[in-house]
């Protein structure tokens, strides 16, 4: 799959962590979330490289993020 340069930011950002939405833009540096929801992490989830901890409730108060085995073998081929 085509992957943005914004997906690989949130995928090197997780990494081998389970991350939520707040950690994970503050790691890459952003602060508008409607902006990182669009461009970095819906498209991720959309490629199957990353998953939520609670997909039947994604606005789980508790909601995080984690890699998926894709996304993990991605980011250990580059």
């Amino acid at each position: 799959p085509t992957v943005t340069p914004q997906v690989e930011r949130v995928l090197s950002a997780i990494g081998e962590q389970i991350l939520s939405t707040k950690e994970i833009m503050g790691i890459i540096g952003l602060k508008d979330k409607s902006n990182f929801l669009e461009l970095y992490l819906y498209p991720a989830i959309r490629l199957d490289l990353v998953e939520p901890i609670y997909p039947e409730k994604p606005k789980h108060p508790r909601q995080k993020y984690r890699l998926t085995e894709k996304g993990l073998d991605l980011i250990k081929n580059k």
